[in-house]
């Protein structure tokens, strides 16, 4: 059974870090090695893809996020990361984390919800202004 757990996130002010983290069981993160993913929702917003990573070391990032938000995972852990830096007030959401039905994360739709078959329970991030 697939899980994910989502943790780091908390209530921070603007201009300042946070690093969220998701830890994944019941499959072989390193051998099964698929692209993984951060989302988020904000309150009556719907959910979006904020960024991305597989195993080549490919990265897609939101415009929103680009050159404040850092993607990695460590495959020996099984855990992905989302560094966050410079936070605004607009980042303010859940943010979940989430497994691709595929090893590469595609160009076009890496933020397609569909393409995710698994889903963590969220993490709320919270900026203040």
């Amino acid at each position: 059974q697939v899980q994910l757990v989502e943790s780091g996130g908390g209530s921070v002010q603007a201009g300042g870090s946070l690093r969220l983290s998701c830890a994944a069981s019941g499959y072989s993160y390193a051998y099964n090695s698929v692209c993984m993913g951060w989302f988020r929702q904000a309150p009556g917003k719907e959910r979006e893809g904020v960024a991305v990573v597989d195993s080549t070391g490919t990265t897609r990032y939101a415009d929103s996020v680009k050159g404040r938000f850092t993607i990695s995972q460590d495959s020996a852990k099984s855990t992905l990361y989302l560094q966050m830096d410079s936070l605004k007030a607009e980042d303010t959401a859940m943010y979940y984390c989430a497994r691709n039905k595929v090893m590469f994360c595609s160009t076009s739709d890496w933020g397609t919800l569909s393409r995710y078959n698994f889903w963590g329970q969220g993490t709320q991030v919270t900026v203040s202004s």
